[in-house]
């Protein structure tokens, strides 16, 4: 009877241990297109049916299916092994107000930053407007700066080398609001090419402020003010997308940072005014973009990244391994330091330099999109 008893109690264990813990994660693959479009890619609802498609630089895919491809505007033809798309980041906004997702869109760097009137349906090309010349750093991001909800562009403008967000302007024929946060010439995180670019709450006042490796900025209460306070600090090497979380849950911010053409996955411990480095991973090479998400509804956020397929045409390190989509549960144990927990996705699609995570399906998951020299793919989770 005893060792009945003893073996209920290990079942009901097991049992309570299951449905406490986290849901597992599983993708299923969908290849919407093998042609390399873009490195950047959007989601929206474009042709207002209520399902989400997806804008990959020159073109649309109508969702659920993605299996009709229209044209944004004309479309280019990109050899990866050669070369580069003319799209290295893609975000999806109503820039006019008209209750229809409009597409933004930054080639290479230092060139314009572009957007796109969502012609509401009607055939053709759409209409082309001009945000600013010169959009540099190969990480510009579109953030929530303002804290009102609606996100603005951030990145770097040649030749004076500035860093700057951009404001949608009243006379939208012109060019966008350019909000100063550094002056150059040559502010840190300015150069044409230069690696990292992130926002987030680094000193704990609830304003969103602005980081590259070299430092942070500081948001001043009215963000229109020019020259914020830079703070230097040592965030690490080159890398891609500066995220700003509380990885360890002591109450302040840390950053989380990627390798854009090497190996290597960091998170930096804040302590005080100084960042500790510790390594995450380095097991895949040329992680390009990275994104928080909590993809195992756990309430703690986890790391989503892969590799940037023939970033330099193979002459990275580790260029011609295979292009490896994956993320990182992070777990934070009642004793020690935080631990992530590698989840191999996909070994043949990566990322680009800019991707989504977002719940395609209204199912309550979160599932992942890419456009790179791969092609354009989406990875719906199935609970």
């Amino acid at each position: 009877m005893k060792a009945a008893w003893v073996s209920l109690l290990v079942v009901l264990s097991l049992l309570c241990s299951i449905s406490t813990s986290a849901p597992k994660v599983s993708f299923e693959r969908i290849v919407v297109d093998r042609t390399f479009r873009a490195e950047g890619v959007a989601v929206g609802d474009v042709n207002h049916d209520g399902k989400l498609d997806i804008l990959s630089g020159d073109v649309w895919y109508a969702g659920p299916d993605f299996k009709k491809m229209s044209e944004v505007r004309k479309v280019g033809a990109y050899d990866g092994t050669k070369g580069y798309s003319n799209c290295f980041a893609n975000f999806a906004q109503d820039v006019n107000g008209d209750g229809w997702i409009d597409s933004i869109v930054i080639g290479l760097p230092d060139g314009p930053c572009l957007w796109y009137e969502n012609p509401k349906n009607r055939a053709g090309h759409w209409k082309e407007r001009m945000v600013v010349g010169s959009a540099c750093n190969e990480t510009p991001i579109f953030a929530d700066l303002l804290g009102d909800g609606k996100p603005a562009l951030v990145f770097a403008v040649r030749p004076k080398g500035q860093m700057a967000w951009f404001g949608i302007p009243k006379d939208l024929e012109g060019l966008w609001e350019m909000n100063i946060i550094a002056s150059g010439p040559d502010a840190p995180g300015t150069e044409k090419y230069s690696h990292g670019l992130g926002a987030g709450d680094i000193n704990g006042d609830g304003r969103c402020d602005v980081l590259v490796n070299e430092g942070w900025w500081q948001a001043p209460r009215k963000r229109t003010r020019a020259n914020w306070k830079f703070h230097p600090a040592n965030l690490g090497e080159d890398c891609a997308n500066m995220l700003v979380y509380d990885v360890d849950g002591d109450g302040d911010s840390d950053v989380i940072s990627s390798s854009a053409h090497r190996y290597g996955i960091w998170w930096f411990e804040q302590d005080g005014s100084d960042f500790k480095q510790h390594l995450i991973s380095k097991k895949y090479s040329q992680p390009h973009a990275i994104i928080l998400a909590d993809m195992n509804r756990d309430g703690v956020m986890d790391l989503v990244t892969g590799k940037r397929h023939l970033a330099h045409q193979g002459k990275d390190p580790g260029g011609l391994d295979p292009a490896m989509l994956y993320w990182f549960e992070l777990r934070r144990p009642e004793t020690g330091a935080p631990e992530f927990v590698l989840h191999e996705i996909d070994d043949d699609s990566g990322v680009g330099t800019q991707f989504e995570v977002i719940d395609m399906n209204g199912d309550g998951t979160l599932d992942i999109v890419t456009s790179n020299k791969k092609g354009v793919r989406v990875f719906l989770q199935r609970p």
